[in-house]
């Protein structure tokens, strides 16, 4: 499985939040571009960006601070938080990303995410945010009325290719990855997914690593690797498929 550490950008800084609250964030730099210099130095393959001020509010902005990243990357990168029309994706796929991620347009305009997906093809990931077991998007701010399964068999009818996977009761929560959740994930769906969400320690990898599951592409590191509790260098090292 790929190890994935996460950069999420607010106000320009890289910060982490609580449950997906806005208002309970903190911040762990004022250079996303040092942070991502870090991740790359240590290992990493492939690197999670979100956008959140672009996640509240609908569209790209932060685009300028992550074209600067990834100008001179020396790994992939993939990019989410207010990718909401066509446009969006073809800029980010301009400057390099390896792929985007679509949360709240794939579940609100079903026209422009259809048209992504023939369009893009494996660039197109989707962000399937579980908050109190329900869908949430625009942010983690609203939960829709839409069943998992549901939305599930139209991502395969579209020939999504991977799902990113997200606890949101439990990101940011240093609590433990969501076992549950990725178990009825995977009793639902063949589409590979990146787990996110309360991932703890090198235990939580363990554990994920055993389960043994070809459709786990990679685990996505955030509160866990800033503040310490993974040692992000030698776990690439220990479970081999690094990011």
């Amino acid at each position: 499985m790929f190890l994935i550490p996460a950069i999420d950008i607010k106000d320009q800084k890289c910060v982490r939040l609580f449950k997906g609250n806005f208002e309970k964030e903190t911040i762990y730099s004022n250079s996303p571009l040092d942070v991502s210099s870090k991740w790359q130095s240590d290992g990493a393959k492939l690197i999670h960006i979100v956008d959140l001020d672009g996640a509240l509010e609908g569209e790209s902005k932060n685009f300028q601070l992550i074209q600067a990243i990834l100008k001179n990357k020396k790994c992939e990168f993939q990019i989410g938080g207010g990718i909401r029309d066509l446009k969006t994706i073809e800029r980010y796929i301009s400057i390099g990303a390896k792929r985007v991620i679509l949360g709240t347009s794939a579940f609100v305009d079903e026209d422009f995410f259809q048209t992504a997906c023939e369009t893009y093809g494996d660039k197109i990931a989707v962000g399937l945010d579980i908050k109190d077991d329900k869908i949430a998007i625009k942010g983690w701010n609203t939960k829709i009325d839409m069943k998992i399964k549901d939305a599930i068999s139209r991502f395969e009818n579209l020939k999504v290719s991977l799902i990113v996977l997200t606890s949101v009761d439990r990101d940011g929560t240093l609590e433990g990855f969501n076992k549950n959740l990725t178990e009825d994930y995977l009793k639902l769906s063949n589409i590979p997914i990146i787990i996110s969400g309360g991932i703890k320690d090198c235990r939580d990898l363990k554990q994920i690593k055993s389960m043994n599951d070809k459709r786990i592409y990679g685990v996505i590191l955030g509160k866990s690797i800033y503040e310490n509790r993974i040692n992000f260098k030698d776990c690439i090292k220990e479970y081999g498929d690094v990011s």
